[in-house]
């Protein structure tokens, strides 16, 4: 597993935040739990969880609660993201996930997606999991994604 430019702490930290957040995830109908950590580029954290819905498609992926949680805290530049499941191999963000999370983040965004087994991780960039994206700066191109 490469770094990302992480240092060794930023790795653990990334990695026990994400599993925590499992903990308050809210799935009684799937019964899978999905946590999510992003390390903000100013070094905070902010963690989300799924919540399900007995509507099924109201439901939000942990990904996009950490993000609406971190935008609305004004954050919107991040350092990597962590996903953890209770499953082996590790799961990867829904397709829907990835578009929101490419709103936020460029390419070389790092996700790390943890799954039951200690120590079991794969890394992506957001770029290798939603290559030839659409993004902020392909509606405005002043702007920028990472604005």
């Amino acid at each position: 597993m490469t770094d990302h430019g992480l240092i060794p702490s930023e790795l653990q930290e990334l990695s026990r935040r994400a599993a925590a957040a499992k903990d308050v995830s809210y799935s009684p109908y799937s019964n899978f739990r999905v946590g999510c950590a992003l390390l903000c580029e100013d070094g905070s954290w902010v963690i989300g969880a799924n919540i399900e819905n007995a509507s099924y498609p109201v439901t939000i992926c942990a990904e996009r609660t950490a993000l609406v949680k971190a935008v609305t805290e004004g954050k919107k530049r991040f350092k990597a993201i962590g996903v953890s499941t209770d499953i082996s191999p590790p799961a990867s963000p829904c397709g829907m996930c990835r578009q929101f999370i490419r709103e936020f983040a460029d390419n070389s965004v790092p996700i790390f997606m943890y799954g039951r087994k200690e120590g079991e991780c794969i890394v992506k960039t957001l770029g290798e999991l939603l290559p030839m994206s659409f993004g902020p700066e392909d509606l405005h191109p002043d702007r920028g994604a990472r604005k």
